[in-house]
């Protein structure tokens, strides 16, 4: 999962660690808490950065590119 939208209508993304850094702090925003725990990958998408998507864009792509290259979990499935 590279992106969600939470009940409580934020856009999260998640970024990886360098790129993490530098949209918190161009956009002054923070990491993404759902109930009650950080969720440490995700950063929370400003509203005013949801009324520009030519900007939005790029972060979306790094996003899912930092998705695409993780390593699948194991299954816990027995074969």
């Amino acid at each position: 999962m590279f992106s969600f939208l939470a009940k409580s209508g934020e856009l999260a993304l998640r970024l990886p660690p360098k790129d993490r850094a530098a949209f918190m702090k161009a956009h002054r925003t923070s990491l993404c808490e759902q109930h009650g725990t950080v969720l440490e990958e995700y950063v929370v998408v400003p509203s005013r950065l949801l009324r520009q998507p030519s900007k939005l864009e790029a972060s979306f792509a790094v996003s899912f590119g930092y998705v695409r290259g993780l390593k699948p979990k194991a299954t816990k499935r027995a074969k």
